[in-house]
Formats: structure tokens, C-alpha cells, sequence
């Protein structure tokens, strides 16, 4: 763990073990504005022109990992995080401590801990509710990956008619969603999302995925996110633990916990597992089974 400075935020913390580092602001956030290989590429996107800025009333997405908390509102979910952020290192675990939201009364924190030697992270958001009374909210965790590549989510385990009947899971549309939008591959095994910086629109969507992970491909590396699924929660957005919007700057991978009714003083927690291989994967579907769902799989024994 070392402080350097990143971007023109003079404070921030990097956490590397030789292999891969992870950057995070304390001058503004909390926020995870680095993942990637030690003198690698960033795999999360960036905003060049944000980069360094602190202050202000208005939100600025500049780039990176992000928590928020469901289900999304405005001004509510869009309470700025441009001010200084306290600290904790354990020797092993990094804790950033925003202050408490004063329009909202919630606080966040992150944990983060990098495996000593492997390309695992551990993130941990923890919702706390300052309010005097109960506040029904989602922890909310999306990232923003960098341009050109390209996100996979695994379908449901294939089950044949008439087997079995009922349903295998909630897909979630928004207004502006478009699945005729050639950046969409709609597999038998995935559902994959292409980073377009040339495309002209924005398109999101959302799913219950039980298997509980989502991959985003990018120049070679391989950027893993597990999250968990727990049967009969409820879940935000018509049942949502997973989502995703692109528009021409990025495409976010997105998980979210269960809603909860939080009471005064209580706190929700929800983690995610990231891991980074190199790993160049088509958008073959036989070629997803054969370089990602080993890795898939490795990861969740390992986790």
C-alpha cells in the first residue's frame, strides 16, 4: 500500500502485489478509479478531463468503481461524491469512509483487499441508514469499463419443453432500451454487450442472473466480476441483481444486493469478487466456453 498520486488527485492509495493494483481516491469518492495489470491498461474507463477535480454541487461520473444505492432516483441516487473521503489500512484491507449524505442521511464505505498473490479483489459496500427512521434502499455497484470491449453475461442453464415449465428469469427493459441495437449478441449460451464509441444512443438492461458473475473482455485482459444471488430476495428494478447501460464513453457491469428496510443506525452489506486474466476471448460462444467459464469456475472455488 502506498499513497502516490493519480490523475491530479494527490492522495491517492495503491494497492499492488506485483501482479496486478488497484487505485483508489480518497480526494473525492469512494471510489475505485484503477483496476488493471501492473504497467498494464486501465480496464476501467476513465473521463481524461475529470480526472483531479474536487468540489461542486453537481455529480461527475469520472470513471472507475462507484457505489451507489437503489433503487435510482433523482437527485437522491445522484448525491455528489467530489469531497475527501477518510481512510483506514489494516495492513491488509483498505477501508474509504465517505461522510454521511446529508440530503439522504445514508453513509458508504468500501473495503477493499487485494490476495497477496493472486489477481483476486475483494470489495465490500457497506449502507449504513444515520436517519431516525427505517429507509427501504439497495446497495448499488457499478463500474464503468473501459471503450471497445465487450461484456458477457452466461443464460440460464438450458432446460428442455416440456421438462420443465416454469420460467428461468426476469429480463429488465427501460424505455430508451433497443434490442435491435447491433452492439447487443443475443446467444443461446450469453448475452454479450459491445462498447460502440462511435454508436449515437444509449441502451440498458437488466436481469436476475443466479449464476452470479459477468465478464467484459478488453484488449486482452479479462476483467471477472462475481456477485452473489440470494434465492426469494426481493430485488430492485423488477428483480434485477445484475445490469448495464452503454452509451459512446463506456459500458458499466453492474450488481445490486436485495432492497432492504434498513432501520436507524443499520447498516446493509454487499460484495464483489473481481478478477483480471489475459485472456483474448471472441465473441464465439465456443470460444467463451473454452477460455472463460474455466476461469468462471476457478474463480468460485477460489472465492
Amino acid at each position: 500500500m502506498e499513497k502516490i498520486d493519480y490523475g491530479g488527485w494527490p492522495n491517492c492509495i495503491r494497492l499492488a502485489n506485483g501482479k496486478v493494483e488497484v487505485v483508489a481516491t480518497t480526494d473525492v469518492g469512494p471510489r475505485i478509479i484503477r483496476f488493471g495489470f501492473v504497467g498494464g491498461q486501465n480496464v476501467f474507463h476513465e473521463w481524461p478531463a475529470q480526472l483531479g477535480k474536487t468540489g461542486g454541487a453537481k455529480w461527475i461520473p469520472y470513471g472507475g468503481h462507484r457505489f451507489w444505492h437503489a433503487p435510482e432516483v433523482d437527485p437522491r441516487t445522484y448525491v455528489p461524491d467530489n469531497s475527501p473521503v477518510k481512510y483506514d489500512w489494516d495492513g491488509k484491507t483498505l477501508k474509504l469512509i465517505q461522510p454521511t449524505e446529508a440530503s439522504t442521511g445514508m453513509a458508504k464505505e468500501i473495503e477493499v483487499t487485494l490476495d497477496s498473490k493472486t489477481d483476486h479483489v475483494t470489495v465490500l459496500h457497506r449502507l449504513t441508514n444515520r436517519n431516525v427512521w427505517e429507509v427501504e434502499a439497495a446497495c448499488w455497484a457499478p463500474t464503468f469499463m473501459g471503450q471497445t470491449g465487450r461484456a458477457i453475461w452466461p443464460q440460464e442453464p438450458y432446460r428442455p419443453h416440456p421438462d420443465y415449465l416454469l420460467p428461468a428469469r426476469p429480463l429488465v427493459l427501460w424505455h430508451y432500451t433497443d434490442m435491435s441495437d447491433p452492439r447487443w449478441i443475443w446467444g443461446t449460451k450469453y448475452i454479450q454487450l459491445k462498447q460502440d464509441p462511435k454508436a449515437k444512443t444509449k441502451n440498458k438492461a437488466g436481469m436476475m442472473d443466479t449464476l452470479g458473475w459477468v465478464a467484459y473482455a478488453l484488449k486482452g485482459d479479462l476483467f471477472i466480476k462475481r456477485f452473489p444471488y440470494i434465492p426469494g430476495a426481493t430485488y430492485p428494478d423488477f428483480g434485477c441483481n445484475t445490469e448495464t447501460f452503454t452509451d459512446p464513453d463506456m459500458t458499466e457491469v453492474e450488481s445490486l444486493g436485495p432492497l432492504t428496510r434498513i432501520p436507524p443506525e443499520g447498516s446493509v452489506e454487499h460484495v464483489e469478487h473481481w478478477y483480471l486474466h489475459k485472456v483474448d476471448v471472441s465473441e464465439s460462444e465456443a470460444d467463451i466456453d473454452k477460455k472463460v467459464l474455466p476461469l468462471v469456475k476457478e474463480a468460485e472455488k477460489a472465492k
